[in-house]
């Protein structure tokens, strides 16, 4: 089925280190009673479940007891959700894309066939442990998305095929987390879900520069019998032979009536 050949673009890859690129640089400030800015923190990001992140802090009330490092509010964390096929995107999988190739591939041409689309759902987590802190971070989110945001992702180096991927916030979703009494306030969680669009090649095939192409031409359409030997034969040849795609060529054109049958 996959013509035993391995291949592998990270193209997850790449699309989890744009999106958390677009997060890693939030700032909260937290100011005085004079309403001056006191404080500026950089708020982490980091790729985690939400499970993860919960446990930590719920570990907090007894860090002095476990010996454990207390985790620090404000934090932010993402994770992939899941990919579904994305059939609006569909285009002809027969076409191809190419790019020619250099020094001594100078006379292959790399193809790969046309991307297949998915969507990769990921929700972002913001936890906070007042509300002025995660009410900074989200809204310094919310203003980018409407409701689309792109990032230019390197998509297949081989080919040269660089592609804007779009990213949309669907939806954001509110927590409050406490623990026994409504006093202890464990933390806050914002939950921003996204949906980023992306496009998955299959392995890049070397194939060679077609130099010389030859055509027979009939004079009846209707290609009966008693004229199939009325033709003729039509060949086109890159001149010089030794010519790359990237060298000034000319094509040598012949039209032989006399060509044995």
């Amino acid at each position: 089925m996959f013509k035993d050949k391995s291949f592998y673009h990270s193209h997850i890859r790449k699309a989890v280190i744009a999106f958390g690129t677009i997060f890693n640089n939030i700032n909260i400030e937290r100011k005085n009673s004079a309403g001056a800015v006191s404080q500026v923190i950089r708020v982490p990001l980091a790729y985690s479940t939400k499970q993860k992140f919960l446990t930590r802090i719920n570990r907090v009330a007894d860090s002095s007891t476990r010996g454990e490092v207390a985790i620090t509010l404000p934090r932010m964390g993402f994770e992939i959700q899941g990919i579904q096929y994305d059939p609006s995107r569909k285009t002809t999988i027969i076409n191809k894309n190419k790019a020619v190739g250099e020094g001594d591939n100078a006379n292959t041409v790399r193809v790969a066939f046309n991307s297949t689309p998915y969507n990769m759902n990921l929700a972002l987590y913001v936890f906070a442990k007042n509300q002025d802190d995660g009410l900074q971070a989200v809204e310094q989110i919310i203003p980018y998305f409407n409701p689309d945001f792109n990032v230019t992702i390197n998509d297949l180096p081989e080919l040269g095929i660089k592609r804007d991927i779009k990213i949309t916030l669907d939806n954001v979703m509110y927590e409050d987390e406490y623990e026994g009494e409504f006093a202890n306030r464990l933390s806050i969680v914002w939950t921003l879900n996204f949906t980023m669009r992306l496009n998955f090649y299959s392995n890049v095939a070397n194939q060679s520069v077609i130099k010389k192409a030859i055509a027979d031409i009939y004079n009846d359409p209707t290609m009966s019998l008693s004229t199939l030997n009325d033709r003729i034969r039509y060949t086109a040849e890159v001149n010089p032979s030794t010519a790359t795609p990237s060298d000034a060529y000319t094509f040598l054109e012949e039209f032989d009536e006399t060509f044995e049958q």
